[in-house]
């Protein structure tokens, strides 16, 4: 039932915003009762919010699975740009932001999200330059917090200035530029992560070896 409302209020909200949703609109659409609702949520704006963030985490899953096949640092880029950009999730998600300006007690939830977009989004891309052998031009748990914080601003930027789908994505990847770049062919160095200490593979002068 839970789950139900929850892609029920989603609907709904993405269509008509908080204030064009009622209760009894959602009810009706996951067939349920409106004491229903405030039995799991109390409140419509707490279902607000968490239906929002469960969109943004469901958006971001997506968009790592689809940059699973690319093979260029630019390709890898593209795609998540692109995933991201064809749908209204992140522009949801940053009402719930808004929202939450008036409404402390819910900031622990988008708190609890963002979070979990850095970490999934650090994780994902770690594992990208290390298969392969990407060199990453910034900290890579600097590059996922950047990338959620400019989609946030581009597409709200974008959203409110009527901008297509085509050209939010165009926006975003301008905006990013390059995160990485591929190892030139020939070289066998191991990939170091910015912050990993460097590890010498010969002796060090003076010094014979065993």
């Amino acid at each position: 039932m839970r789950s139900r409302l929850l892609d029920g209020a989603s609907r709904l909200f993405r269509e008509h915003g908080l204030s064009g949703t009622s209760i009894s609109d959602i009810a009706a659409a996951a067939d349920a009762f409106p004491s229903q609702i405030t039995y799991y949520f109390r409140t419509k704006e707490a279902l607000f919010v968490e239906a929002a963030c469960r969109d943004m985490l469901y958006v971001a899953r997506a968009a790592e699975q689809a940059a699973l096949q690319a093979h260029t640092p630019r390709d890898y880029t593209r795609a998540l740009v692109e995933s991201v950009t064809a749908t209204d999730s992140v522009a949801f998600f940053a009402e719930a932001l808004t929202l939450t300006r008036r409404r402390q007690d819910l900031a622990p939830l988008v708190e609890r999200t963002i979070e979990r977009l850095h970490g999934e989004g650090l994780r994902a891309y770690s594992n990208q330059i290390e298969r392969h052998g990407w060199n990453t031009l910034r900290d890579p748990d600097a590059t996922s917090r950047r990338f959620w914080a400019l989609a946030i601003g581009v597409m709200v930027e974008g959203y409110a200035m009527g901008r297509s789908a085509d050209e939010l994505s165009r926006e975003m990847l301008r905006v990013l530029g390059d995160q990485s770049t591929a190892r030139p062919a020939g070289d066998s160095a191991r990939l170091r992560l910015v912050g990993e200490r460097a590890s010498s593979s010969s002796t060090s002068e003076g010094e014979t070896s065993s």
